[in-house]
């Protein structure tokens, strides 16, 4: 199946060069673009991307307040953070939005199309060591340790082996590799993710990710 892709940056040159690089590929094709937040909402409702390589900062609307808007209209597409700077803040704020990970503007063709190929696929973009790094450092900020209490309160619904795998996946690990850590079915897992998503209300596995880190499941550093 191809992964249909809308890019969303105020820069022409970004916009075009992201947009020649994932064509490029034989199963990625991008549907559109959009010059600021606003519109890469609009034109997620018009043309249903699966991806959305989403900019931070853009006028009228910022990538952070259209990704919750994206999130919040339950849109299917997930949206793949695009920031300049690895240890962004805005970032955090991002992913708490409902952002499904992030790469840096200045990544190979090979990271973006693999990056829009990991997300498409429901998995966290948080394998690299710098992702865990910044959400382990905008944890720690006022505005992140507010749903703490209820977080505790929370996680108390899993159960042992849940508590387990939802670490895992704050230490970015795949379901391959947990099953491996585990010595149990990859299959078994992909279970384990669904639960741990229905009892917390969480989107995906990034949130499922910061809610670990909130929650102090997993400790910073």
């Amino acid at each position: 199946m191809t992964i249909r892709v809308l890019v969303a940056d105020d820069q022409m040159m970004v916009r075009e060069g992201f947009s020649v690089l994932l064509n490029a590929m034989p199963d990625i094709e991008v549907v559109g673009e959009a010059v600021n937040g606003r519109e890469a909402v609009e034109r997620v409702q018009q043309l249903a991307p699966d991806v959305v390589l989403m900019d931070i900062r853009m006028p009228e609307l910022n990538g952070i307040e259209a990704t919750r808007e994206i999130v919040a209209a339950d849109a299917t597409a997930k949206v793949l953070v695009l920031t300049t700077f690895d240890l962004d803040e805005y970032v955090y704020q991002a992913l708490r939005a409902g952002a499904s990970g992030f790469l840096l503007k200045d990544a190979s063709a090979r990271q973006l199309a693999d990056g829009v190929r990991v997300v498409a696929a429901g998995e966290a973009l948080l394998a690299p060591s710098v992702t865990k790094r910044l959400i382990s450092e905008f944890s720690r900020l006022p505005e992140a340790r507010a749903p703490l209490a209820v977080a505790r309160t929370a996680y108390g619904d899993l159960t042992e082996r849940e508590t387990e795998v939802l670490v895992l996946i704050a230490q970015g690990l795949s379901n391959a590799e947990i099953a491996e850590r585990l010595v149990v079915a990859e299959s078994t897992i992909k279970t384990h993710v669904s639960r741990i998503l229905v009892k917390l209300g969480l989107r995906d596995r990034t949130q499922a990710a910061v809610f670990a880190y909130e929650a102090r499941l997993v400790t910073p550093g």
